[in-house]
């Protein structure tokens, strides 16, 4: 039997990282997996994932122990080969994605589903800002630079609104992962 993968993606700031950790703990103890992201960055912000130095990201790579893999802002991330035996046991993986890495993905996962998390683009500058990862110049520069993405025919794209409350936003994606899921 062969899971679900849905890949959750968007601009930075559009809020994936807090929709997720809502819909997380909203969906414990349902058949739906949260795969982590391997970033070469240290945890923390209120991103989950494992922090991996360059070497070791670069060691895991060649190993094959990444499903998916990219790289983005000077940074690397991966998604763990787990995510191959989860969708073979027949469990819905819930993937934060990349916006430019989705034809990779499609590629190698045919039958994933899109959901594309946007905001308006004054909410996006602001959280991007509180962040303080970067200066405002390389903020706007990272706003700038937001190109459109387009997916394959026949590929199911969701999209959730995150500009207000995280709540709405977040009952918006816990509905569509119980959907896909089968979870009523």
């Amino acid at each position: 039997m062969a899971g679900r993968l849905i890949y959750v993606m968007g601009p930075s700031g559009a809020g994936k990282d807090s929709l997720l950790a809502f819909a997380r703990k909203r969906l414990m103890g349902e058949p739906i997996l949260f795969a982590h992201r391997y970033i070469t960055r240290p945890s923390g912000h209120g991103e989950v994932h494992v922090a991996l130095s360059v070497e070791e990201f670069a060691a895991r790579s060649v190993l094959g122990l990444f499903a998916l893999e990219w790289s983005s802002h000077s940074l690397r991330y991966g998604i763990g080969v787990e995510l191959d035996v989860w969708l073979a046991r027949g469990c819905t993986v819930v993937v934060n994605g990349s916006r430019q890495h989705v034809q990779h993905t499609l590629a190698r996962y045919p039958f994933a589903e899109v959901v594309h998390v946007d905001a308006a683009p004054h909410i996006l500058e602001a959280r991007l800002g509180a962040r303080a990862r970067e200066s405002a110049e390389q903020v706007a520069a990272r706003l700038a630079r937001r190109a459109p993405f387009a997916l394959p025919d026949g590929v199911r794209c969701m999209t959730i609104d995150n500009s207000g409350r995280l709540e709405e936003a977040g009952r918006a994606l816990v509905a569509i992962l119980t959907s896909r899921a089968g979870v009523l």
